[in-house]
C-alpha cells in the first residue's frame, strides 16, 4: 500500500510531481521514488511513496522501471503467486519478489487485458517508453483511490484529492453540486469530486493518455453486470468463499493484525484469520462509560474479548475518548472530502495504536453489510412493505403519537424513539425513494429548506443520480437490488473512502476481504430470500459463520462501528455547534440558511429530533469548506 502521483505534459512537471509526492508522505514512509522521461513535446513525471508489505527489498523500491516499462503502484494482488508462476512459464524473468514486479509484467503480456485477471485492491499508473502511452487504472470495486486532473493535453494525478490542490496554486474551484450531494449523504458520492476540474478515475475502468493528445476510457468490469450474471449461477458456497478471500488477504512479509468489534463480520475474519496466523493481534474500542450510558450503546467489548479468548487471539482494547474539537478540523483534512462519518475516527485511532505497535496490515469486515443486507434499512425497507397494508387512517395515528416522543432527555437517548422515528420518515415512500431516505439525511423538501434557493435545480439533479444508478439494473429481487445500490454507492462513496484515507493517514494498510471479486460474485449469486431471513439480515453469511464462531456471537443484537454523537454534540461539541450557526463561512456564504439550521440545532438539543448526524457533517463540511475556500495552502494534519 502506497501513494502514487504523477504528471504527464503538465508544466514544470518534476517540481508538481515532487510536491505531489511530498504532499503523500503519510501514505508511505518507507521509502519514495521519482522517474522522469520524455514524451511528445513535454515529459512524463512519476512519483511514489512506499508502505513496504511484500518484498522489503530495494527490489520492490518504485517507480518499478523494467525494460521499457514504468509502475507507480499503490495495491496488493492477493493472486499473485497464480500470476506469477503463469507468467514465469510464458517466459518472463522476475527479480524479485514483488506483487508490482508482477502486475508489471503482466501489463506486459496482456496489457488492458490483465486487469480483468487481477485480484485484489490496486490503483495504477503504467508508462510505456516506446509509445509514450500513459494508462491509469482503478480495482473493480473502488477500494483503492485515484484522483485526476485533465487540462488540454495534459493530465496530472494523486491517490488523494489534498495532494492535487496542493499543487494547483488554488485555482480549483468547488462543486457546490457535490456539495449539496454531501448534505444528502453525508458524503460524496464516487461519482462526484469536491472540486469542479478533478474527477475520480472510475472503479473498474481505465484511462490512456497519447502523445498526439487524444484520450482513451474503458471499462473492464461492471458491478451492474456481474450481479446480473450472478442470478444464473449455481448456488455457491459462502463459507469456502469468505474462507478462501481470507486467507489470501493474509499475504504479508510483515505483521498483519484485524479489526475485532466483536459483530459478526469482523468476528468471523478474525477467528478465520486466527487459524493461519495463531496468536494474531486484534484491535478493538470502547467509549466512556458515561457517553455509552447516554446513547444506550450495546456492549461490544465482552463479545470481542469472547471471539479473543476462544480463538487465541492478542486483543488490545482502545478506548475513545478523544478531543473531538481537535480531531474534527485533523480527520476533515486527512478524509479529502467532506465526510460525515465519525465512524473515521474509530479507523485512524485504531490504526495508529496498532502502528505504533508495529502493525502495518489490519483485517476488517467492511462490505460484509452491503454485500449480504446487514444494515437495518434493509430490513427496515421489507418491513416498510408489510407495513403500507395497514389502514391509512392508522399509520397516520403512528405518525402522529411518535412524532411527539422525544429522542433524549437530559440524561439519556432513546434509540427506539429515534429508530422509529427514522422508519416512518420512509416507511409509505416508493422503492427507490423509500430506500434513498432511509439511509440520507434529509427528504427533498428537507434539503431545499436548508440550502441556497438557486440550488433547487442541483438538488433535483443529485436525486435524478440516485434513482438513475438504483434502477440501472435487471435484477427481480428486491434485497439484490438495495445490495447492489449500495456496493455501487455507498460502499466506495463513504466506507471505502473514510476507510483508506483514515488508515492511511496511520500509515498503515488496510484490508477488507468481503469486497473481493469472487465474494462479490459468491454474494449476488444468493437470493435475497436466503440474506433476510425473517427478522434476520445476513442469513446465509451468519448460516456459514457459525460452523466456526458460537451462537451467541452470530446471532448477536448488531453492534455499531460509530461515535456516540449525541453524547458528544451535547457536551464536547456544543460551543463548535453554536460558532458554525453564528459565524460559520457556510451561512455567511448563503450555502446554508440560518434560520433553518438554528431550527435544527434547537430541536436537537430540546431531544425533540435526533439530529446530531446532521450537525456532525455540517462541522466536516464547515472545516472543509473554510480551507477549501481560504485560497492558501490546505491544511496540514
Amino acid at each position: 500500500m502506497c501513494g502514487i502521483a504523477g504528471t504527464y505534459r503538465w508544466p514544470d512537471g518534476k517540481a508538481v510531481t515532487d510536491r505531489l509526492t511530498h504532499v503523500l508522505a503519510h501514505r508511505g514512509p518507507d521509502g519514495s521514488g521519482h522517474y522522469s522521461h520524455p514524451v511528445g513535446d513535454g515529459e512524463v513525471h512519476l512519483g511514489h511513496r512506499r508502505l513496504a508489505i511484500i518484498d522489503l527489498s530495494e527490489t520492490g523500491a518504485q517507480p518499478m522501471a523494467k525494460e521499457g516499462l514504468v509502475l507507480t503502484y499503490n495495491g496488493e494482488l492477493y493472486n499473485a503467486p497464480e500470476l506469477r508462476a503463469e507468467l514465469e512459464a510464458a517466459g518472463a524473468r522476475f527479480r524479485g519478489t514483488s506483487d508490482t514486479e508482477v502486475l508489471l509484467e503482466a501489463w506486459r503480456r496482456w496489457g488492458t487485458e490483465c486487469l480483468p485477471r487481477l485480484r485484489g485492491m490496486f490503483a495504477f499508473g503504467v508508462f510505456d517508453e516506446r509509445t509514450g502511452d500513459l494508462v491509469l487504472a482503478r480495482d473493480q470495486l473502488g477500494i483503492k483511490p485515484l484522483f485526476l486532473i485533465k487540462r488540454g493535453e495534459g493530465l496530472v494525478f494523486a491517490s488523494e484529492l489534498k495532494a492535487l490542490a496542493a499543487v494547483t496554486g488554488g485555482s480549483l474551484e468547488v462543486d457546490h453540486a457535490a456539495l449539496v450531494a454531501s448534505l444528502l449523504y453525508y458524503w460524496v458520492p464516487d461519482s462526484r469530486c469536491a472540486f469542479r476540474e478533478a474527477e475520480k478515475l472510475p472503479p473498474g475502468s481505465w484511462l490512456r493518455m497519447r502523445p498526439d493528445g487524444r484520450v482513451e476510457r474503458g471499462r473492464y468490469w461492471n458491478l451492474r453486470d456481474v450481479a446480473a450474471e450472478a442470478r444464473h449461477t449455481p448456488q455457491p458456497d459462502i463459507a469456502a468463499a469468505v474462507e478462501e478471500s481470507t486467507r489470501r488477504h493474509l499475504l504479508s512479509d510483515v505483521p498483519v493484525a484485524t479489526f475485532l468489534s466483536g459483530g459478526l463480520d469482523s468476528s468471523y475474519l478474525t477467528a478465520l484469520a486466527a487459524r493461519d496466523r495463531p496468536g494474531i493481534s486484534a484491535y478493538t474500542i470502547g467509549f466512556r462509560a458515561e457517553d455509552s450510558r447516554f446513547e444506550a450503546m450495546p456492549d461490544d467489548l465482552r463479545y470481542a474479548r469472547q471471539v479473543a479468548a476462544r480463538f487465541g487471539v492478542d486483543l488490545h482494547e482502545i478506548e475513545i475518548a478523544p478531543d473531538v474539537l481537535e480531531l474534527l478540523p485533523r480527520m476533515t483534512y486527512h478524509l479529502d472530502e467532506p465526510i460525515g462519518d465519525p465512524a473515521a475516527i474509530n479507523t485512524f485511532l485504531i490504526c495508529t495504536a496498532a502502528r505504533e505497535a508495529g502493525v502495518k496490515v489490519m483485517l476488517s469486515g467492511m462490505g460484509a453489510d452491503e454485500l449480504f443486507a446487514g444494515y437495518r434499512k434493509h430490513l427496515a425497507n421489507l418491513l416498510a412493505l408489510r407495513y403500507q397494508r395497514v389502514p391509512r387512517p392508522l399509520r397516520r395515528g403512528v405518525s402522529a403519537v411518535v412524532d411527539r416522543l422525544p429522542v433524549a432527555s437530559a440524561r439519556r437517548g432513546y434509540r427506539s424513539v429515534r429508530f422509529a422515528k427514522r422508519f416512518l420518515s420512509f416507511a409509505d415512500l416508493p422503492e427507490e425513494t423509500a430506500f434513498r431516505r432511509s439511509y440520507t439525511l434529509y427528504d427533498r423538501d428537507e434539503l431545499l429548506g436548508l440550502i441556497d434557493p438557486d440550488l433547487a435545480g442541483t438538488v433535483d439533479d443529485v436525486l435524478g443520480e440516485h434513482a438513475a444508478t438504483y434502477e440501472d439494473n435487471t435484477l427481480d429481487d428486491f434485497v439484490n437490488r438495495m445490495c447492489l445500490g449500495d456496493a455501487r454507492m455507498f460502499l466506495p462513496g463513504l466506507n471505502l473512502a473514510y476507510t483508506d484515507r483514515s488508515s492511511m493517514a496511520a500509515s498503515t494498510e488496510v484490508r477488507v476481504p468481503y469486497v473481493d471479486v469472487e465474494v462479490v460474485k459468491a454474494a449476488f449469486a444468493v437470493p435475497g430470500d436466503r440474506k433476510v431471513v425473517g427478522r434476520q439480515g445476513k442469513a446465509v453469511l451468519k448460516e456459514a459463520a457459525g460452523s466456526v464462531l458460537p451462537r451467541e456471537i452470530v446471532y448477536r443484537p448488531k453492534g455499531l462501528f460509530s461515535a456516540p454523537l449525541r453524547a458528544w454534540m451535547s457536551r464536547d461539541l456544543a460551543p463548535l455547534v453554536q460558532e458554525v450557526l453564528h459565524d460559520g463561512v457556510l451561512v455567511k456564504s448563503g450555502f446554508l440558511r440560518r434560520e433553518a439550521l438554528a431550527r435544527m440545532v434547537a430541536e436537537d438539543a430540546a431531544g425533540q429530533h435526533d439530529f446530531s448526524k446532521h450537525l456532525w457533517h455540517v462541522l466536516t463540511l464547515e472545516y472543509w469548506y473554510r480551507g477549501a475556500t481560504s485560497g492558501s495552502a490546505p491544511l496540514t494534519a
